[in-house]
């Protein structure tokens, strides 16, 4: 880090947010169609019927439901980035932390949409909310869906109010770097008067360790309870007692996947962050991928393992179903992507190729949408009866909203780029070594 200095510092996250050029503004307009498909798609859906969605009888859970899982797994990343990795005293964390924590919080806003578009009169949303009522609609504690609220909520909450702790010293220093009054005044505002001083920093290093506490078993509880959402049901293929750190290890490597997928266009915008976000950063995530890849594929092995040791016949059939089906494609292909495509990553020569990680992201990250569908619909498609199974048929309604939930999510993240710090400038400056006084 010899050429980066505390002034170095200032000056590319000063720079960061600057006013917005041409392909920025180019960028975020197809950002912004990609979110009028899913705002238009959603529309007319709620004209015309659940019928323009792919969810049919027995599979009640289709695209909606992979999203939320899926989105909820994207948000595990930045929690376990910035908490468990503070905790560890990772080396690869600090330049990174602050832009997965925005994606935590982005994403977590993205799954929260999912069901309510998944229940189909999106004004009744509030009956999902567990509270006593007139409607007699009463509150069922023995019910995961009622355990996801509270964790979702939770999780959301906690990031949200980590996200802005973090932040405040990075806006005191963007305040004191502000030259027009406007700005100036508004980071001031953010940075609720923070100084610096010995005694500010203090507390906010206590807090900031309390927060980092309470967050990593979030990391951990949250998508566990999503994924008791199916492993308390006896339906094949769900009910089985891995899901937790099955589904637990997927999000964490789809969210570092997602992180690379962010990250490296993100030192590619502003190339004062190529010094700040090293290629050993990379690496460091790039690693966490291979041994989360290697998890997953595991649990893969282990799932077909339970079906064949089992004996249950129900259990045999339905992961003969799934590499063999009408629905092979998807199952091959998540596992290509999933339990092949990371391996390269063993490498050094890869883990260290820019385009390389970006490329393996994209895969990693189609890869685990995938898992989610071969889960959720599969094992609806083909459980008990054979009489009552079925096909899932893709609609264009549920393919724009999903390409709709990917703009929302940067949407955001491109505003938040322009008026938020997304380097974490008081941690990187405490990495450096400290300016050697002058002798007088």
């Amino acid at each position: 880090m010899s050429n980066i200095t505390y002034t170095s510092i200032n000056e590319d996250v000063l720079h960061s947010l600057k006013p917005p050029g041409k392909t920025w503004w180019i960028s975020l307009g197809i950002i912004l169609s990609a979110l009028g498909l899913g705002i238009f798609a959603w529309t007319y859906q709620i004209m015309h019927g659940m019928e323009w969605s792919g969810i049919n009888h027995p599979i009640g859970w289709g695209v909606y439901i992979t999203d939320f899982v899926f989105w909820i797994g994207i948000g595990h990343a930045g929690t376990l980035i910035s908490a468990v990795l503070f905790l560890v005293r990772a080396p690869f964390r600090t330049s990174i932390y602050r832009a997965s924590e925005a994606m935590t919080v982005f994403a977590v806003m993205t799954a929260g949409l999912f069901p309510i578009i998944h229940i189909g009169r999106a004004w009744n949303f509030y009956w999902l909310l567990p509270y006593p009522n007139q409607r007699q609609l009463w509150i069922n504690f023995k019910s995961p869906l009622l355990w996801d609220v509270f964790a979702v909520s939770t999780y959301m909450s906690v990031s949200i109010a980590f996200f802005i702790l973090g932040l405040i010293p990075d806006l005191a220093s963007v305040r004191d770097g502000c030259k027009s009054k406007l700005k100036r005044f508004f980071y001031s505002i953010a940075s609720v008067g923070f100084r610096g001083t010995n005694h500010q920093w203090l507390h906010y290093m206590r807090g900031y360790l309390l927060f980092a506490a309470i967050a990593t078993p979030l990391v951990f509880s949250v998508h566990s309870i999503v994924s008791w959402d199916f492993a308390m049901s006896s339906i094949p293929g769900w009910h089985t007692t891995i899901f937790a750190p099955y589904f637990v290890a997927g999000a964490i490597f789809s969210g570092c996947a997602m992180v690379l997928t962010i990250m490296i266009p993100l030192r590619v915008a502003f190339p004062g962050f190529k010094e700040i976000i090293k290629v050993r950063d990379l690496e460091g995530m790039a690693e966490m991928i291979l041994m989360t890849g290697i998890l997953v594929t595991y649990a893969y092995s282990i799932e077909f393992f339970i079906a064949y040791y089992s004996g249950a016949k129900f259990e045999r059939a339905l992961f003969w179903f799934r590499p063999f089906g009408e629905l092979r494609y998807f199952f091959w292909l998540m596992v290509f992507c999933n339990c092949v495509s990371a391996l390269p990553l063993w490498i050094k020569k890869i883990r260290t190729n820019i385009p390389a990680l970006f490329f393996i992201s994209i895969l990693v990250n189609v890869g685990m949408w995938l898992e989610r569908f071969n889960i959720v619909v599969t094992s609806l498609a083909h459980d008990f009866d054979p009489f009552a199974w079925s096909m899932y048929k893709f609609e264009w309604v549920e393919i724009w909203i999903t390409v709709g939930s990917f703009g929302w999510f940067f949407m955001w993240f491109f505003i938040f780029v322009k008026i938020m710090p997304s380097l974490a400038v008081a941690e990187l400056k405490e990495a450096l070594h400290p300016p050697l006084r002058r002798s007088q």
